[in-house]
């Protein structure tokens, strides 16, 4: 498979046009044909998202109050997962509307395609990722999985077959997205990043869902936000002996061979925008 054949989404709300625009003048210069989906305005559907989220399970996971734009987030995001799965495409590239693309991204996007095989969900850039554990090695890459916090979801692969087997259970919210997706243990799959990342989130400090500096979040007092603690460090321990059963530790750098984990395949491309 090379980048050409990949379905290629990009979440963005209609109004915020300087974000699209510094999107589509990135990605046309990398010569990549992808597809505007519209992200779900959480403030305007913010009754119907209510009904899909558990509010207090949000708040003791997180340790803050639920914002719309977390619900709308979550729920774009589970719903270009949900085009994919009707489409025919084997793998997609999900992208967020605030991505800066390092000059090797088509480098490392094959990369991933190359070792498709070694990840389920495969991501380009992080805001947090701690503890990386190495899974080998393609070239000047390293595929990481991490025992410590691994957020952020600007830019990342995931495979139709996957996204139709998590979506069921992703379908309730009771935390931030990239906090379930951190969830490998439980849904079982293959969460990796590809070191060093080929690109990085840059919302100018003015987050559509966190508001300026992070002036929305309302994070609990200390003594409320104990729960979230106790949350935190039970997840190291969860995430270290998922890894452990599943074979990813001990880390290992074994190089991996580009073309080595399967024969190109070549999907239709989507015509639908979502």
């Amino acid at each position: 498979m090379n980048i050409n054949e990949l379905a290629i989404w990009l979440i963005n709300l209609p109004r915020d046009v300087a974000r699209r625009t510094a999107m589509e003048s990135q990605l046309s210069q990398m010569g990549l044909n992808w597809h505007l989906f519209e992200a779900i305005d959480g403030a305007e559907r913010r009754t119907e998202l209510l009904a899909q989220t558990d509010e207090a399970a949000y708040r003791r996971n997180m340790g803050s109050t639920l914002l719309p734009g977390h619900m709308g987030v979550y729920a774009s995001h589970l719903a270009v997962w949900e085009a994919l799965v009707a489409s025919e495409h084997e793998i997609a590239l999900i992208l967020e509307d605030d991505v800066v693309f390092h000059d090797d991204f088509p480098e490392a996007l094959q990369a991933a395609l190359d070792t498709r095989d070694e990840w389920d969900l495969i991501r380009f850039n992080a805001i947090r990722a701690k503890m990386p554990v190495p899974n080998g090695r393609i070239g000047r890459y390293q595929i990481n999985a991490y025992i410590g916090p691994f957020t952020g979801n600007a830019a990342y692969l995931i495979k139709r077959e996957v996204a139709a087997r998590l979506l069921p259970g992703m379908r309730r919210q009771d935390r931030a997205l990239d906090h379930e997706f951190n969830r490998f243990d439980v849904h079982h799959y293959r969460l990796r990043g590809l070191e060093p990342f080929a690109s990085h989130p840059d919302d100018g400090n003015l987050s559509t869902i966190n508001g300026e500096g992070f002036s929305r979040v309302r994070k609990f007092k200390w003594y409320k936000r104990l729960p979230h603690y106790r949350l935190k460090l039970a997840n190291y321990a969860r995430r270290f002996a998922y890894l452990l059963r599943s074979g990813a530790l001990p880390g290992h750098t074994r190089q991996l061979a580009p073309g080595a984990t399967g024969a190109a395949q070549n999907a239709p491309r989507s015509k639908s925008a979502g």
